[in-house]
């Protein structure tokens, strides 16, 4: 039977700096981060050019087994990242606002910090 709709993010990049921990008015705990990924097959930047060749891609964690690896990683590290597409709403000073964001359920480190750095 076909799924009449699908919210499943995979995504592959490195992590922009160190995660952060926040407690919720709730009492609930998260963890978010972000992650760099390259677009592939962006077009070569022109000389003086703006065009995006990476995008920078808000992750937040709930689950405790998720949150608990975070506390381990470095800027720089390669992340594989399972998840889902959320919006996130919030009552700004302006008014209200949003934000997507990925819900992690599973992440796993598949690289080291590479001698370059965060991109």
């Amino acid at each position: 039977m076909a799924a009449d709709s699908v919210n499943e993010v995979h995504l592959v990049g490195r992590l922009s700096a160190e995660p952060e921990s926040r407690a919720l008015p709730s009492g609930d705990e998260l963890t978010i981060w972000r992650l760099v990924v390259d677009r592939v097959g962006a077009p070569a930047r022109p000389a003086g050019g703006r065009t995006p060749t990476v995008d920078t891609i808000d992750c937040v964690a709930h689950k405790p087994s998720v949150r608990r690896l975070t506390t381990r990683w470095v800027p720089g590290e390669l992340l594989e990242v399972h998840g889902a597409l959320r919006r996130r709403f919030w009552r700004a000073p302006h008014g209200p606002a949003s934000r997507y964001e990925v819900e992690v359920t599973a992440v796993k480190k598949i690289g080291a910090r590479s001698a370059a750095g965060v991109p």
